[in-house]
């Protein structure tokens, strides 16, 4: 018995696909709202993209390689989406009693700028993160916490540079840019190394279930 009793990997494969685009596409609609974490300002979206890349870790490591980034295509796509229909909400003329607007417009219309570095980042750092998860089993496949760790940090690192660079470079001081790189990427790694047990469950159980 597992913790996925009655599925299959491929049942299991379109569920994963879907929570994957599901946090996706939340983490880029909330990108743009910041808090402020023992004085040090994170955009919001920290808190639920290390899931993107856990799911990513699960899909590389049981899947492959190849059907990770069918995925991270994908869910690429249906973000890019997500911002059209938003943005024609936004242009579509509101009745006179609807009175919110200008705050749905704040919430939901990102600008070109952090579009941009969204998409470059997910998609640079998502696909890194799927292949050195790839190569670092077929270099060692006892390694599992290793391979992890270092496709997240590697991964995330790449993701913080790039969305962060091109969103906000000239809006902060560069040390200030500097160190929101820095911690964001060490955020998710923390993140993930803290729910690692709760990845090699999935992991473990996922490899278990029949092909079909």
């Amino acid at each position: 018995m597992t913790m996925f009793e009655n599925l299959t990997k491929t049942e299991l494969y379109t569920i994963l696909t879907g929570v994957f685009t599901a946090c996706l596409i939340i983490s880029n609609t909330v990108a743009s709202k910041t808090f402020v974490l023992f004085s040090f300002t994170l955009p919001s979206a920290v808190l639920i993209f290390p899931v993107i890349y856990i799911i990513s870790d699960v899909l590389a490591e049981v899947y492959g390689y190849e059907k990770a980034r069918r995925v991270i295509i994908l869910g690429f796509f249906m973000n890019l989406v997500a911002v059209i229909y938003y943005n024609i909400a936004i242009w579509l003329p509101a009745p006179s009693f609807f009175e919110n607007a200008a705050a749905f417009e704040i919430v939901l219309g990102s600008t070109f700028r952090l579009l941009i570095a969204g998409f470059a980042a997910y998609i640079v750092g998502s696909l890194v993160n799927a292949k050195l998860m790839t190569y670092l089993k077929e270099w060692n496949e006892d390694k599992l916490f290793f391979r992890c760790i270092v496709s997240t940090l590697f991964g995330e690192g790449l993701d913080a540079l790039i969305f962060i660079t091109i969103g906000f470079f000239g809006t902060m001081p560069t040390e200030a840019l500097a160190v929101m790189i820095i911690v964001q990427a060490l955020f998710k790694t923390v993140y993930e190394i803290i729910v690692y047990p709760v990845t090699r469950k999935v992991i473990v159980g996922v490899k278990e279930l029949p092909e079909i």
